[in-house]
């Protein structure tokens, strides 16, 4: 059997190569910048939010919402993944910041723990537009980190808004002309041969507002077969019509050419070295290739009568070669489209003297993945075509929402959804002359209700009941028969939640805290075939889940430079009755990779003049390693530091920052793989690690 060093190269498959409009961005590149830099933190009080289709106040939110400002999101931070700003939000838990192969595995409240790569369970929502396919699958390597301005994350069942998913939702806004206006030129490297380069620039004209990011990453990686290599560039232009009338361009471009896949060790294999790779992995050169580009455009009007008008359109290809990191048939390729439509509507009217605040929408979008997957044999030859088919996922929903004030403090909410949802496959491969292809249809209804009353001005208490559903994705309906085709046992899974929460402010601190109950039928589960050599995740439903938690964010302004920030979840999440395909019960065991606390804290001094320095703590207790839960995973807690200055040097602002990554040198892992047939779980992080940054700006327009 050959070894790592006789590692042969996977072929490329035929891909189509698509290109950005240059011409286009030329023009954005030449608009006259402008500078204006935020420095302080916003009033929470003033903070109004959309993740539930309808404008608030977040005070005033029935639900459990956080918000996380430009600061919370990037200030000092190496921006590799989502987990460094979402991990301060409760409820909220992600693995595998350093595996850019598998992406980041974002989980809320459970769900999306399952997801073997990319994110399941959760909506994602780009300014607006869908990182969601149509089958439930969202990929986040194409978000700019960079000019992130905001984060919403909508905890709990919300599929009466958005339908296919039963965790939640996470809303980002990116930066524009007038959030951040003028030119800023940055570098930031650390260990394990990490760097990026970054160019930003934007300003506001009239009634023209524009804003552009291009960055250029490279990371060697902690491990051995981890290497990544990537390329982003974001644009954003808006023309105002008039004052009651926007349209808005949005285009993304990723080139991902290099996202190497070390895989998970076993236990053994992690004491003997922690930064070696899965033998396959590098025998095979086990990672990713990827290239995609999205346009989007979104028309915002205000109507004579003071309605809300919203419709958005979109355009999204997607190119994906990948090696997994086994034997078998492990190649994976596949063309996309993605692209859909919606328009909402929202107003507010009087209905029996009391003030009615509505939104109703339409909602359409269409997946098409021309997908084909090869053999890698051990000897790490190529070996046949063994798929070739075409997935076709589209569907039509509607929505309504509304919020009715009962009395000065009492509110009522309620929301429906319906979805019809299509999957369709057409084999082309179709071995010995038999047609898997098929179809599975799917009509869902979403219902939400709930009850918010004021304790006072700034002091909310809620109850909110709702519904969702969640499919499988075409990568969850694979036959474990091993031919082409769908899965024909796998049906969605579907929740019902009941949640109880108060928020609110007082003086200087701010607050929020809900319990929620969750009981799931359903539950997608993966597992892989035993005795076999291919590794490939299948998936089944167990019978039915139980998800009760409790979670507390608080935020406290000690004084005009120091604010101490925390988060903090209790989780019980188990299976009621779930039995195997071999006849294993696993009634009562709890859900594997999911930690059942997690704790964030956070002390920040910042001085109002771009210096600042920073420290936090995040711990999470142990986890299961699979069903049966006869491997835990012991707890861990990170401390990460940071610390950073403006100054201004003949004109220009320059700003740096250092940084350290684990400073008390603990041994823990990014991710553990699920119910991995070889107890191949581990993926180990790196020890202590820095970065460091620097960003200059020109005195260009600066104001």
């Amino acid at each position: 059997m050959p070894t790592p060093s006789d590692v042969v190269a996977p072929r490329r498959l035929p891909r189509r190569r698509a290109r950005p409009l240059a011409a286009a961005l030329g023009a954005v590149f030449a608009a006259p910048p402008t500078i204006t830099f935020a420095t302080a933190p916003g009033d929470l009080e003033q903070i109004e939010v959309t993740a539930q289709r309808l404008t608030r106040a977040l005070l005033e939110t029935p639900g459990a919402l956080s918000v996380l400002d430009a600061l919370d999101a990037g200030q000092g931070r190496q921006q590799l993944q989502l987990d460094e700003s979402l991990n301060r939000v409760p409820g909220v838990y992600l693995q595998n910041r350093y595996n850019f192969a598998q992406n980041v595995r974002l989980s809320v409240r459970g769900f999306g723990a399952r997801a073997p790569f990319g994110i399941r369970g959760v909506r994602v929502l780009v300014d607006g537009l869908p990182e969601t396919t149509p089958d439930g699958q969202s990929q986040v390597d194409t978000i700019d980190l960079l000019a992130v301005q905001r984060i919403e994350v909508l905890r709990g069942p919300n599929s009466a808004l958005y339908g296919n998913a039963t965790g939640g939702v996470v809303s980002i806004e990116t930066a524009s002309g007038a959030s951040a206006p003028g030119l800023a030129l940055s570098a930031i490297a650390g260990s394990y041969g990490f760097g990026r380069a970054a160019m930003q620039a934007g300003g506001a004209e009239g009634a023209w507002d524009w804003h552009v990011s291009a960055w250029h990453m490279d990371y060697d990686g902690y491990r051995e077969q981890s290497r990544a290599r990537k390329t982003l560039l974001r644009s954003k232009l808006s023309y105002a019509f008039s004052e009651r009338h926007r349209l808005t361009a949005l285009l993304t471009y990723l080139d991902g050419p290099t996202s190497q896949d070390p895989g998970g060790l076993t236990a053994e294999q992690v004491a003997a070295d922690r930064r070696q790779p899965n033998l396959f992995s590098a025998r095979f050169d086990a990672g990713q290739d990827v290239e995609q580009w999205r346009l989007g455009l979104v028309w915002d009007s205000t109507l004579a009568h003071g309605g809300q008008l919203r419709s958005r359109a979109f355009y999204t290809q997607r190119d994906f070669l990948q090696q997994l990191p086994f034997p078998g048939a492990s190649i994976v390729g596949f063309d996309r489209e993605f692209y859909g439509t919606g328009v909402q509507y929202t107003h507010e009217v009087p209905l029996g003297g009391r003030a009615l605040n509505y939104t109703a929408g339409l909602d359409a979008e269409q997946q098409r993945d021309d997908r084909d997957r090869f053999r890698r044999e051990f000897d790490a030859s190529f070996g046949p075509r063994v798929l070739d088919q075409v997935e076709r996922a589209g569907f039509v929903a509607a929505y309504v929402q509304g919020d009715l004030a009962l009395t000065e403090r009492f509110t009522a909410t309620a929301g429906a959804r319906f979805d019809r949802i299509r999957f369709r496959i057409d084999d082309r491969f179709q071995p010995g002359e038999r047609d898997f292809s098929g179809r599975r249809n799917f009509s869902e209804t979403s219902l939400t209700g709930g009850l918010s009353y004021a304790l006072a001005p700034s002091h909310q208490v809620y109850a909110v009941v709702g519904s969702a559903f969640e499919t499988p994705t075409f990568t969850e309906f694979a036959n474990p028969a091993g031919t082409a085709g769908f899965n024909p046992d796998l049906q969605p899974q579907e929740a019902t939640s009941v949640e109880v929460g108060l928020r609110g402010r007082q003086s200087r601190l701010q607050y929020e805290a809900a319990v929620h109950f969750t009981r799931v039928r359903n539950e997608l589960t993966p597992f892989q075939l035993e005795g076999v050599a291919d590794e490939r995740i299948f998936f089944r439903n167990a019978g039915q889940t139980r998800r009760n938690g409790a979670e507390l964010g608080v935020r406290w302004q000690a004084s005009e430079r120091l604010t101490l920030a925390g988060s903090y979840t209790w989780s019980k999440f188990d299976y009621r009755r779930f039995e195997d395909a071999a006849g294993n019960r696993f009634d009562g065991n709890r859900l594997p990779g999911i930690p059942r606390q997690t704790l964030f804290a956070e002390l920040a001094w910042r001085d109002g003049q771009g210096r600042f320095a920073i420290v936090d703590l995040f711990t999470a207790g142990s986890l299961y390693t699979e069903n049966a839960n006869l491997t835990e995973v012991g707890g861990y807690a990170v401390v990460n530091v940071r610390a950073g200055l403006s100054t201004d040097w003949h004109g220009w602002a320059v700003e740096t920052f250092v940084a350290l990554n684990n400073a008390t040198d603990r041994e823990y892992f990014s991710n553990v793989r699920i119910n991995d047939a070889n107890r191949r779980f581990y993926e180990p992080a790196p020890g202590r690690n820095w970065f460091a940054g620097v960003t200059v700006r020109p005195p260009l327009g600066r104001r």
